[in-house]
């Protein structure tokens, strides 16, 4: 199967093109960079082959444009890029949409949970084919659970780096605006930015280690816990709880759930 998988956040997009069922490809960029969006997808779309002689009189190309998204500007973007350059149609992953959600989700309301969620959740599972810990440290930080059946059983959303850092400035007199978060040279921070810092730091992974240990509570057991997202790297040296960090989870659980949508099918 040849694919462009494509993971719509909040922050980046994601585009993945896989040829045969292999990844050929791997770009972040931005919806609100269309010409740079536009220049990713069509480079992906040159390297896609086309359907064989005979099959198709219009040398049409032999692949499919999929995607997850949590922000809806973006993805008519997308669907405009895809249609207006390739004359392709996009396909969207959700409930009520083009290809249905891979999982069930026992939560009360299921469509309100970010479809990047599940796609990540659901790449795990399929991986461990076992209760799973999921987090994404993204934009917003979500930290999901998946039972030993394979069912999301939802999880909690933390703000990001950027937007807790962002809060503390706006909503006080005199802290500062830091810049990018990082790992701390030395635990205690020894002038304002470094001890926002710090705090915005070991809060993430604080959180992270409080919060799979309650939900290893609940299952009954000690899953794996798997993390990925745009500032994974930031946390990675203080988790040693933590059993797998994975690149680009959301894209890798797109294709997964079109895999087992198609197979569902036939």
């Amino acid at each position: 199967m040849n694919l462009i998988a494509i993971g719509i956040g909040n922050t980046n997009i994601t585009a993945g093109l896989y040829l045969e069922d292999i990844e050929a490809g791997m770009e972040k960029t931005s919806g609100d960079r269309p010409d740079e969006l536009t220049e990713v997808l069509s480079n992906f779309w040159q390297r896609v082959p086309f359907v064989k002689a005979g099959q198709n009189k219009d040398k049409k190309r032999d692949a499919r444009i999929v995607i997850a998204s949590v922000n809806p500007k973006w993805t008519e973007v997308v669907k405009n890029i895809a249609k207006e350059k390739f004359d392709e149609k996009v396909l969207e992953i959700g409930l009520g949409k083009d290809v249905s959600l891979p999982m069930g989700l026992d939560v009360d309301k299921p469509e309100q949970v970010g479809v990047d969620r599940v796609m990540a959740a659901f790449a795990a599972y399929c991986v461990v084919e076992d209760s799973v810990i999921v987090a994404d440290f993204g934009t917003a930080v979500t930290i999901d659970a998946v039972n030993e059946k394979g069912i999301f059983l939802g999880g909690v959303i933390l703000p990001g780096f950027d937007i807790s850092a962002e809060g503390l400035h706006r909503h006080t007199a005199l802290l500062p605006q830091i810049g990018k978060v990082k790992a701390p040279e030395k635990p205690y921070g020894r002038n304002t930015e470094e001890a926002i810092n710090n705090g915005l730091y070991y809060a993430a992974i604080g959180a992270l280690e409080t919060i799979t240990r309650i939900y290893s509570e609940q299952l009954g057991k000690w899953p794996q816990t798997v993390v990925t997202g745009g500032n994974m790297e930031i946390i990675k040296s203080g988790c040693d709880f933590i059993d797998s960090f994975v690149d680009d989870l959301v894209v890798k659980g797109i294709v997964l759930s079109v895999k087992k949508y198609i197979g569902e099918k036939t």
